[in-house]
This record gives structure tokens, sequence and C-alpha cells, in this order.
């Protein structure tokens, strides 16, 4: 979760507790086991973004479809920080997380899905802080997440499991976890 907040999210339906714990298998404490594109698309369908998700999953990075679902994904994100009212004292994270976009653009670009994923997950972080103020940093974030929306509360999940994960697998696995995070924030 975030900032050391435990991995667990046992307020969920069961169905969608057993879908979301095998797009990260060692949450289960199965260590050595990784996600399959399988389990992503089934994660991709609760989230409510399966179609999409699939159609980009077929494209390669350097399709024109792709670069622009990019950049409307961009665009989108950048429109959600800029729109998020904050207090004075947090601009500064809106301002960092504005100049932080090219950067994982250039990685998704360059295919280095790994850093690109340890990226997102840091502004994804930071995102929640701008949505859900100082609640983002509690350990029970997630829950609190979850009975608002259970999509919503699943991608905080997802987010948080991002910096906690070894990445250290197939790159298409990594490029597909990488397009669950872009199809949810492109249609938030």
């Amino acid at each position: 979760m975030f900032a050391g907040h435990p991995g667990s999210i046992v307020s969920v339906d069961s169905k969608y507790r057993v879908i979301a714990e095998a797009l990260f298998p060692s949450v289960r404490v199965e260590e050595g086991k990784t996600p399959t594109l399988s389990a992503v698309e089934d994660f991709a369908d609760i989230l409510g973004i399966g179609v999409e998700f699939r159609r980009l999953i077929q494209e390669k990075d350097s399709g024109s479809e792709f670069r622009h679902f990019l950049a409307h994904f961009q665009n989108n994100l950048a429109l959600l920080i800029s729109k998020t009212w904050v207090e004075k004292y947090d601009e500064e994270k809106k301002e960092r997380l504005q100049r932080q976009l090219p950067g994982l653009i250039s990685l998704i670009e360059k295919g280095d899905y790994e850093n690109a994923l340890l990226e997102f997950g840091i502004i994804l972080d930071d995102l929640a802080f701008l949505f859900f103020g100082k609640q983002s940093l509690q350990a029970d974030f997630t829950e609190y997440a979850l009975r608002i929306d259970t999509q919503m509360g699943l991608f905080w999940w997802y987010g948080g499991q991002l910096r906690t994960q070894n990445l250290k697998i197939d790159t298409n696995i990594l490029r597909a976890l990488l397009l669950i995070g872009i199809c949810y924030l492109t249609s938030f």
C-alpha cells in the first residue's frame, strides 16, 4: 500500500479480492510467483477498463493509436492535477507532479516499463494526496477508498502495490501493469 500501508484489502468482495491478489501474487505470500496477462486482464475488467485495455495491449508502443492514447493520458492527468484544489502549502506537490509527467511519458515511449512503473507509483502516491489529503497517508487508506467506491479503492490499492513489488518480471507483464493505470486515469 502507500508509504508502509498493509497490502490487505479485506473489506472488498471476495471475488474481487481473489482477482486483485492474483495481480500481485506475492501479496498472498507466494514468493516467486508473478502476475499473468490473464490476471492483469481480469483486474482491468473489475476496474471497468477491460475493453480499452485489451485494445491497447495489442497495440505496439510505436503505433499511432497508442501514441494518441498516451497523449490523451498525459493531457487528462495534467488536467486532473491542475484542477485539484489544495491548500497553498501543497501547491508545490502539484507543480512537482506536473514536472514529473514528461519523464514518465519518456520512460513509457522508451519501453522502460520497470522504471516507468516505479515512477508511476510515486506519481500515484502524490496524486492520492492531492485528491484525499492526509487520509491517503493513513494505514487504512485502501479501506477508506473502497468504502467510497470499490473500483476506485482497488485502483488505489493497485497504485500502492507498484512501489512494494519486485517488478523484475517479463516486459509484456510490466507493460500490461502500466496500461492498467494509464487506462484507468485516462477514463477517470
